[in-house]
């Protein structure tokens, strides 16, 4: 259930005023993380790698308030539980984008996320649905091809965005453990590196379950 936070009072007012007074008000962060466990699990069970890390990451996301937040018509707003509109890619070498719901266990999630990858397949262009657009979402790219240590996003500064961006990078193996790189963009106005700096704590270790 979404809340309205209440910016007279909010401990973060004079941040969320100054940054968001600024035409680019997004920061971003790149670390790896090490998949290892999570990466044999997947191989041992027949999951999906990137449905897993992907879920995973959701719900680290949806544990940290702060990135629940969005800016709606000048209001913040914590969504309280938010979703997955990540690119799919398609035999053609092309892109569309997707909208995955959120689900309290990962078989759930796959179901829903295998049909979206299959609509996606069966479409044609960029698929940029109602769905996609909404804001309780997070903005998920996968880059499986490049191991990267920085990362930027194509924006509109005259498109009032507040969705924090997730990208996942190559995983490899560095000295026996699978490793992979993960970018984070958020508005400032919403997100210290406190926050990012938590949901990596935690997507690390629910990768290591």
């Amino acid at each position: 259930m979404e809340r309205i936070v209440d910016i007279k009072h909010w401990k973060r007012r004079e941040h969320f005023e100054f940054f968001s007074s600024f035409e680019e008000p997004f920061f971003g962060l790149v670390a790896d993380v090490d998949c290892t466990h999570a990466y044999h699990t997947c191989k041992e069970k027949g999951y999906s790698f990137f449905l897993y890390y992907l879920y995973q990451s959701l719900v680290a996301v949806n544990g940290i308030e702060e990135l629940r937040y969005r800016i709606r018509s000048g209001t913040v707003v914590d969504f309280g539980q938010i979703h997955a509109s990540s690119t799919i890619g398609r035999a053609d070498d092309t892109f569309a984008y997707s909208f995955i719901e959120f689900a309290s266990t990962f078989e759930a999630f796959s179901l829903r996320a295998n049909a979206e990858i299959e609509a996606v397949q069966q479409s044609e262009g960029l698929r940029l649905t109602d769905s996609a657009k909404r804001l309780d979402v997070i903005h998920y790219s996968s880059i499986p091809w490049v191991k990267f240590t920085g990362l930027t996003h194509a924006r509109s500064f005259t498109f009032p965005d507040s969705v924090p961006k997730i990208s996942f990078g190559k995983c490899t193996n560095v000295d026996g453990r699978m490793v992979m790189p993960v970018s984070v963009n958020a508005h400032h106005g919403l997100v210290d590196g406190l926050h990012v700096g938590l949901f990596f704590q935690r997507f690390q270790e629910l990768l290591s379950q």
